[in-house]
């Protein structure tokens, strides 16, 4: 053997077996940060009645035990990313463990329920960062031509979580207490922050001199405006009055003021120019929409199963939980097909089953009932599974390493505040079309009609994604190569 090939192979062979981290691990690491943020979610809905009870409260009250979790993540999801591009994705994803998990630890000990509502803040600040960096992670953790199974994996584990949350919260509750549905997150936390510390990758040391200033301007700015608009999405029981108007002018006017902001900053938090890109701020749209018309089958669904087909409580719950169940199964699946066609065309393939999907739950259930549902939301999962996998590789697959902490909140950000908006607004749409005002009392050929004009418009709104995804494909066809002349 030659002395360049042994001095080849001491080099290559140690820090292909010792420094770089294990790809299997580094991915359950951060599958299990998905998984610990979207369970932190939906786990509390179902011991809202307990809590009430316990603290002797309203539900009114209790809500925001729900609510200051969504708000703090919808908040400070893209400051979160930001962080991470500032000071390092992998030291600060450890903080967000850290803090998730020590606010797991406050929420189950709280003596009282402000204590409880401040320490659920302080998980979803925690959560926040989780979800933000965990996207921008894969690309840092993950040969490039694996991101999309990455991603599909993120996705069924984000799912997995949302569906785990009432059953798993529910058997805890019934064996030991409310205090349990938080403590459960502890040691899952304390083995997340183990995994991300001994798998991801190393942050590239960095000089004081070298590292961006945070906006702590435009970070509070964006914060008020976002969450003035999910109070205004929330207030007023589904009807629309002058607090809501009021806090959508707040929030307008806190989001013009940032724009502006934007402009003025040295080390701005949201780039603007990046979001005049076509492709990513199609993709931004597109993410928004077809979240609102996912949250329609979970705001309408339960009025329509029980009322109009006439399923008991358990039956509707059953029924619901297909969705998620189909969600977790085809998210590697939906991942794999991306890495295997490649992005663009998956996302095509996402949208227009999505569009089936709507088109299906209008027409089908009031045919063949039960069995049309199901055959509809059986479409429409696996297409919402293939966009997300494909629109997530094809954003996060060109972004510079400082900025995969900021676009990855930004992809988050974009689907919260289509989910916020789909419960309102489809909610809405709903009410609208079966001509009631007390949804609860309406009768079950009201709430079919309810559910054909929801699903029309989502339908809808399924289009309008698929027409900004042509368009940004067009316009990209059109713009000139680098050495073009």
């Amino acid at each position: 053997m030659s002395k360049p090939q042994t001095a080849q192979s001491a080099v290559s062979v140690p820090e292909a077996a010792v420094k770089t981290p294990p790809v299997g691990w580094a991915l359950a690491g951060l599958s299990l940060s998905m998984l610990l943020s979207s369970l932190g979610t939906s786990i509390a809905n179902v011991a809202l009645p307990t809590l009430a009870e316990a603290f002797a409260a309203s539900f009114q009250q209790v809500q925001w035990v729900v609510l200051a979790y969504l708000l703090a993540i919808t908040t400070l999801i893209v400051s979160a990313g930001r962080l991470g591009d500032i000071f390092g994705h992998r030291r600060v994803m450890l903080a967000g463990i850290a803090v998730f998990t020590a606010a797991s630890l406050l929420s189950g000990i709280s003596p009282a329920l402000p204590m409880l509502i401040a320490a659920r803040a302080v998980q979803g600040a925690g959560a926040a960062v989780m979800m933000a960096l965990t996207i921008g992670l894969v690309r840092s953790a993950v040969a490039r031509e694996r991101t999309g199974s990455a991603m599909g994996l993120l996705g069924t584990m984000s799912a997995v979580g949302t569906a785990l949350g009432p059953s798993l919260g529910g058997l805890l509750l019934a064996a030991t207490g409310w205090q349990a549905i938080f403590l459960v997150n502890v040691p899952l936390g304390i083995a997340a922050f183990w995994l991300a510390l001994k798998t991801l990758p190393a942050d590239r040391r960095r000089d004081a001199s070298e590292r961006a200033g945070f906006d702590r301007l435009g970070t509070l700015l964006l914060a008020l405006g976002l969450g003035a608009y999910a109070l205004a999405t929330t207030a007023g029981g589904g009807h629309f009055g002058l607090l809501n108007a009021a806090l959508i002018a707040a929030a307008a006017l806190a989001v013009g003021l940032f724009v502006l902001a934007q402009k003025k900053v040295a080390s701005p938090l949201i780039r603007l120019s990046a979001l005049r890109e076509a492709s990513l701020s199609a993709s931004l749209a597109m993410n928004g929409l077809v979240s609102t018309v996912m949250m329609a089958t979970l705001v309408v669904g339960p009025f329509y199963l029980s009322s109009a087909l006439g399923l008991s409580t358990a039956m509707t719950g059953l029924v619901l939980s297909i969705g998620p169940v189909i969600s977790a199964l085809s998210g590697v699946p939906a991942g794999r097909m991306v890495d295997r066609l490649q992005a663009q065309p998956v996302v095509t393939i996402g949208l227009v089953a999505m569009a089936a999907g709507c088109v299906a739950l209008a027409l089908l259930p009031p045919i063949f009932g039960l069995a049309g549902y199901i055959a509809a939301i059986a479409v429409m999962t696996p297409g919402y599974q293939l966009f997300q996998a494909a629109n997530n590789t094809a954003v996060m697959s060109d972004v510079k390493p400082d900025e995969r902490g900021v676009i990855s909140g930004l992809l988050i950000l974009s689907r919260n505040v289509g989910l916020i908006t789909g419960a309102s607004v489809m909610g809405a749409v709903f009410a609208f079309a079966a001509s009631v005002s007390e949804i609860r009392t309406a009768r079950p050929a009201a709430m079919t009609t309810g559910m054909q004009v929801t699903f029309a418009v989502a339908a809808v709104l399924v289009g309008v994604a698929f027409a900004i995804w042509m368009a940004s494909r067009a316009g990209t066809a059109r713009a000139p190569t680098p050495d073009a002349p």
